[in-house]
């Protein structure tokens, strides 16, 4: 996935209420369940019916690193959605996010300000809008390059312009060169 994308599934599923289950067997049987058969599991994880089945009876133990990656994966991605919508819903209406990124940020300016790009470590309250914007551009499908221009958006209206007390000129911010990048509810 993305940069972006992987951070904000991250933040969302610190809201979980229990952890998602840990062995093969296990995320193998929840898989199956939710996608109501064997076949559609051993598509989704480009593996044969039959080596679904044998991990749902435990007589597979242990996947291989790719499928155990890809297994992990898929069931973080469906687990508890209905805990992941109410977290994405209080940050996009109340509570906001939390950017904590170090990256070299610049901005583009009149002429005279010193306007060089240098890395930065930010912890940065994103308003709810912001929250709002990201969430609906990441289940849109969106870019990392579109997710980080809305990121960078929010960090110019907050943390550079102190939300319009200060450098109200100001055109734009670049957001480059990320080195950490952790998103939190």
């Amino acid at each position: 996935m993305s940069l972006f994308g992987d951070g904000l599934d991250a933040a969302v599923q610190k809201a979980f209420t229990r952890p998602a289950p840990k062995s093969a067997g296990a995320q193998m049987r929840y898989l199956v369940k939710q996608l109501k058969g064997t076949k559609a599991v051993a598509q989704m994880l480009r593996v044969s019916q039959r080596t679904v089945e044998r991990y749902v009876k435990d007589q597979i133990k242990k996947p291989r690193p790719d499928l155990a990656a890809r297994l992990e994966r898929e069931v973080k991605a469906r687990w508890q959605p209905q805990i992941r919508a109410k977290a994405r819903q209080q940050a996009a209406t109340t509570g906001g996010i939390v950017i904590d990124t170090r990256a070299r940020l610049g901005y583009t300016a009149p002429i005279g300000s010193t306007d060089q790009d240098r890395i930065r470590h930010l912890t940065v309250a994103l308003p709810p809008r912001y929250a709002a914007r990201l969430f609906e551009a990441q289940e849109a499908g969106a870019s990392d390059q579109h997710l980080r221009e809305i990121a960078a958006e929010g960090l110019k209206e907050v943390y550079f312009q102190d939300n319009g007390r200060r450098a109200g000129q100001l055109e734009e911010v670049r957001f480059t060169d990320i080195e950490h990048l952790e998103f939190d509810l």
